[in-house]
């Protein structure tokens, strides 16, 4: 048997900030952001709701169905927005879905979570007997950690959520292989630099905005364009396929242009790359488990697909995972 996506969904909060709400806030223009970005709009969670509800809201919809519920043995939560230091996310959401006793932990690999979390999860089903399945779920709110007059880094990011079950498939379908990897010597391209150990929150930081999210976005790009296509080649190249035997693709919505630089990097044709970030922008670990419901909506993925998912993250990381879908 092989480890594959059984279902997905996916949430995204209320509130919509257009690039109008943007530019007042960060004293651009909203064609600036729109050109640089390709993003229009985005989805804020309100004050109240933490990422843990947003990841229920995710979730929830697939254990409807009482027999797939009862199989799920796993919960792995990936998030670098998590709802208070301790304990994990994961547990949180365990308790709003009424999930019985089970291991539950999260996995912060920034935007590249999701991948990381899914491979985990697929490692610890392939040393199980029978039906059991994981539940994964990508969670983020960025918008809790925004310095809104920073118009690089304000315009590109939401806030949302993903799920996946991941189960027993058959021989022949689910995942094939995953590449994942990490640059620890890159850490200060994406960064919150106050808040834990190393600096603790004070008055004079969080006035200083060390508490606020910080990227270098065009050493990330640059980033980016190299190692993603190392990983989606040495994940290729475990699965004994090229990228012209893919179907479909779901990379990290970094923004649309850098979905767009992928795509030509790799040679893969613009009709075959799954979009979102024009309507939800960045919203982090959610980004690939959220734009993989999103395509599954537009156009089902049929029975035999075979997909692509690649990611970049703050570490720096990146990561791919090829699949054919059952």
């Amino acid at each position: 048997m092989g480890i594959g996506i059984l279902s997905v969904g996916g949430y995204v909060p209320p509130v919509v900030v257009d690039n109008q709400q943007i530019s007042e806030w960060a004293g651009t223009d909203p064609e600036w952001v729109a050109a640089r970005t390709g993003i229009s709009e985005r989805h804020y969670a309100p004050a109240g709701m933490a990422t843990s509800e947003m990841a229920a809201e995710a979730a929830a919809p697939l254990l409807e169905d009482a027999s797939l519920r009862t199989r799920i043995g796993l919960l792995i939560t990936a998030t670098s927005t998590p709802d208070q230091p301790q304990p994990a996310t994961a547990v949180m959401v365990q308790q709003r879905l009424d999930l019985p006793v089970l291991p539950a932990f999260d996995v912060n690999a920034v935007c590249s979570g999701f991948l990381y979390a899914l491979a985990t999860a697929r490692a610890m089903l392939a040393q199980q007997d029978g039906e059991e399945c994981a539940l994964v779920v990508g969670a983020d709110k960025y918008s809790t950690i925004m310095d809104r007059t920073d118009r690089k880094t304000v315009s590109l990011f939401g806030d949302g959520a993903g799920a996946v079950v991941l189960g027993p498939v058959p021989d022949g379908f689910g995942i094939h292989a995953v590449a994942l990897l990490a640059d620890g010597q890159s850490t200060s391209l994406v960064r919150v630099e106050a808040g834990g150990t190393r600096k603790p929150l004070t008055a004079q930081r969080v006035a200083d905005g060390e508490h606020l999210f910080r990227m270098d976005g065009r050493a990330v790009r640059d980033w980016g364009l190299q190692f993603v296509p190392k990983a989606v080649h040495e994940a290729l190249d475990h699965a004994g396929l090229t990228v012209g035997d893919i179907d479909r693709v779901v990379f990290h919505q970094g923004n649309t242009r850098l979905v767009e630089a992928l795509g030509r990097e790799l040679g893969i044709p613009q009709d075959k790359l799954a979009l979102t970030a024009p309507d939800y922008g960045n919203t982090a670990a959610a980004s690939i488990p959220l734009t993989l419901s999103h395509e599954h909506t537009r156009r089902p993925f049929a029975r035999g697909e075979r997909i692509l998912l690649a990611s970049v993250g703050g570490g720096m990381t990146a990561g791919a995972v090829v699949l054919t879908w059952y």
